[in-house]
């Protein structure tokens, strides 16, 4: 009888233990398909982020790009920052090693620079836009601005870029200067940061003129376009692109870059009063 009862015992607890190892192995199974799940479920995370990039481009591109990105991210979870600057100020920033994986020069000189240091993909340098000079007038200076009253009495002060950073302020310099008035004028220049502040100054009436480019003199709100500058008065006015070597983000800088090139940028380009090349 006592060892009947050893025995029942003895079967129930050999059951009881493959009950829980059978419970266990469920739980184990269970806890490896979730561990599956969640690593699937952050893969599909981080591909519906996308990459993020940093694009350097000249102020003058500020509103055509900020158009295309939001058409861009339609159908591209890529995140974009636009560091929008004079062209001068941008290199200077790549120069010493601020994240970027594109820029777009309003000037050649600028592209070179970067290129001589070894810093862009030489292969993806294309120049991508063109774009006038244009003298522009406060309104209560619309009827007196003219290139010949530059050095009369009637106008007290001139906008221009600064020329060693600002493409658009060197362009200005090169056209007064072949009109021979450039140091005469210098007592009269305001100097500004980016062609954006130029065009403000102006606009604001606190400059009575001042030298942009075509695309940004469109913007004007209650200023005045006097005249665009004969193309020989100065270089011409190109606006480069690259891809930055080693920014880790070729793919996603790419197919943005490829964008940029479609139809869909060429028509937001001319509507800004780009030429497109």
């Amino acid at each position: 009888m006592k060892k009947t009862g050893k025995l029942l015992w003895l079967a129930i607890l050999i059951a009881l233990l493959t009950l829980g190892f059978s419970a266990c192995g469920d739980s184990a199974g269970d806890s490896a398909v979730s561990g599956d799940d969640a690593a699937a479920n952050e893969t599909q995370e981080e591909a519906a982020v996308g990459a993020e990039l940093n694009i350097s481009a000249a102020a003058s591109l500020t509103d055509a790009l900020e158009e295309i990105y939001a058409e861009y991210q339609k159908d591209s979870n890529d995140v974009i920052n636009f560091n929008f600057a004079a062209s001068g100020t941008l290199q200077k920033q790549i120069l010493e090693g601020a994240p970027c994986d594109m820029f777009i020069s309003a000037s050649k000189g600028h592209m070179d620079g970067l290129a001589d240091e070894n810093l862009i993909v030489p292969e993806s340098r294309k120049d991508m836009l063109g774009n006038a000079l244009t003298l522009i007038a406060a309104a209560e200076k619309a009827g007196v601005v003219t290139v010949e009253s530059l050095t009369g009495a009637d106008i007290a002060s001139i906008a221009v870029g600064e020329p060693e950073t600002v493409p658009a302020g060197n362009y200005a310099k090169q056209t007064l200067e072949s009109l021979g008035v450039w140091d005469e004028l210098q007592a009269k220049m305001i100097f500004a940061k980016d062609v954006r502040q130029v065009l403000e100054y102006v606009d604001t009436g606190n400059a009575d003129c001042g030298f942009v480019y075509r695309s940004d003199a469109a913007m004007l709100t209650t200023g005045v376009i006097v005249t665009d500058l004969p193309e020989d008065s100065h270089s011409p006015i190109v606006y480069p692109a690259a891809l930055i070597a080693g920014s880790g983000n070729e793919t996603a800088a790419q197919a943005f870059y490829d964008y940029l090139q479609s139809d869909y940028a060429a028509g937001v380009f001319e509507k800004y009063g780009f030429t497109v090349i």
